[in-house]
């Protein structure tokens, strides 16, 4: 007999399926609050070992877990090698003073009114050029925490309209991980999943921008000790020659993206735009500059709050997230080779009748994976993988798919304390996750608009009957040769 033949099993019960799940989540959780190391890459590769070990037990050829491993892991590939193009976008970015420009004038426009709108806003912007959320909070976020206290301002709220804007603009940032991640996990591409998440985001931000300027209101009078603002803005226009040239990189990156160029070649362009504005306008030696591409730029500015935000980028600086993807994408292909996303498939065919029910198991899927496994990244590609095929069945675009995943798993991320996002936030901010997230207010209210088009029928684009019938024929030759 073949040695590589597939071997029938008997399905295993829901309880042996959905034990290498919960056995991952405690190891994990082991790590994040009794080690108290929030790296999960090592419970997870742990995760793989556990799934592979039930799955032995019950028959399966360890060449079908190793196949099935690999079948999910080619998936995220193209995003991998996004991801080390967004290393030398970032670096290159900060090194021609366009993230040092948009931070030099992103710091001009606080008030006592308007301070919580353009903290926002703020927040937004910066996460947006630099894709992340957890740099954003830790930096920028950090200095407008003293901005809001010298107001008079309640922490959490502060908190709230930070996490608000740094996360809004990790989720619709090309340059984000996570944006990357989970089209690629829903079988759509970047350009496309980043159109379908501005039905729910946009006016999630708009909600929130308007509610923050009635809260903040309340503080007009207060006046603004900007000292440490001022000194920021001092530290990056001694170092940087700040301008509009610098901003040309984003803007033909922008200008790309809208006639919906291949990602790849946009982030190249600005890559190598960000490149020349470097060497010719900021004085950059190319020498200098092929070591920031490769291991990030280092700012010496001596001021700790912009050094730590502009001293990142560099293809070496997406290892963590290149390898956790790997792993996480390993361990979703470990759990379909034991049955796992099967036993779950099932659970979810007895409850979604409709459309509602469509995006409401989506993002039920998505927080009972970010709850319970405290990963965000494994929150995005576990949905992503279990409810591909019921989309397609359905009739939705995988658009609609990557919006549901991404409107919880982002932005839920810091909502949940001991999710990444939350213990992150809540260990840089100094303020409770609990206190923060109700005033948080892009960050829930996308998932809940996402909801109301979902039972409208608004913004969920269907697929034409015959791409539908071509993905059946593929998935079942048998019945296309009969039709």
């Amino acid at each position: 007999m073949d040695a590589h033949k597939e071997v029938t099993r008997e399905a295993p019960s829901f309880a042996v399926a959905v034990a290498p799940l919960v056995i991952t989540a405690i190891l994990l959780m082991v790590q994040f609050f009794v080690f108290e190391d929030f790296t999960p890459h090592v419970p997870l590769a742990f995760g793989v070992l556990v799934c592979g070990l039930f799955a032995v037990f019950r028959g399966t050829p360890w060449f079908s877990i190793e196949a099935s491993m690999f079948k999910v892991v080619q998936i995220g590939i193209p995003a991998i090698f996004i991801l080390m193009c967004i290393g030398m976008l970032i670096g290159s970015w900060i090194a021609s003073g366009t993230v040092p420009t948009l931070l030099y004038y992103g710091f001009s426009y606080l008030s006592g009114g308007s301070f919580l709108v353009m903290t926002c806003l703020l927040c937004s912007l910066i996460s947006l050029m630099t894709g992340t959320s957890w740099g954003t909070v830790g930096t920028v976020g950090l200095a407008l925490m003293g901005v809001g206290e010298g107001l008079g301002v309640p922490a959490y709220l502060t908190g709230g309209a930070i996490v608000s804007g740094a996360f809004f603009g990790d989720k619709m940032s090309p340059l984000s991980e996570t944006t990357n991640l989970t089209p690629a996990v829903c079988g759509t591409d970047l350009w496309s999943h980043i159109k379908s998440m501005l039905a729910t985001t946009v006016p999630a931000m708009l909600i929130s921008l308007v509610l923050y300027a009635w809260i903040g209101a309340s503080f007009a009078d207060n006046a603004v000790d900007a000292s440490s603002i001022e000194l920021m803005r001092a530290g990056v226009e001694q170092h940087y020659k700040i301008g509009l040239l610098t901003l040309l990189p984003p803007l033909v990156v922008i200008i790309l993206a809208m006639r919906k160029a291949p990602a790849l070649p946009v982030m190249f362009a600005g890559v190598v735009l960000a490149v020349a504005v470097a060497v010719f306008y900021q004085g950059v030696g190319i020498k200098e500059m092929t070591n920031i591409l490769q291991n990030g730029f280092v700012s010496q500015t001596g001021i700790e709050s912009v050094d730590k935000l502009l001293s990142k980028g560099g293809i070496m600086s997406m290892t963590w997230v290149i390898t956790l993807t790997l792993i996480a994408l390993a361990f979703v292909g470990a759990l379909e080779a034991h049955g796992t996303l099967d036993a779950i498939r099932k659970k979810l065919d007895q409850v979604i009748k409709g459309r509602f029910g469509l995006v409401l198991s989506s993002h039920a899927s998505v927080l009972g994976v970010g709850t319970l496994v405290g990963d965000v990244y494994t929150s995005l590609v576990l949905p992503g993988q279990l409810l591909k095929d019921k989309y397609a069945a359905m009739g939705y675009k995988p658009t609609v798919l990557s919006r549901s995943i991404e409107d919880c798993g982002t932005l839920c991320s810091p909502l949940i304390p001991w999710n990444m996002g939350g213990a992150f936030v809540s260990s840089s901010l100094g303020v409770p996750t609990l206190l923060y997230a109700p005033v948080a207010f892009a960050c829930w209210l996308s998932p809940v608009i996402g909801l109301i088009w979902a039972a409208t029928g608004l913004f969920m684009p269907r697929v034409e009957p015959a791409a539908v019938e071509a993905e059946i024929d593929e998935a079942y030759p048998a019945a296309a040769v009969q039709r």
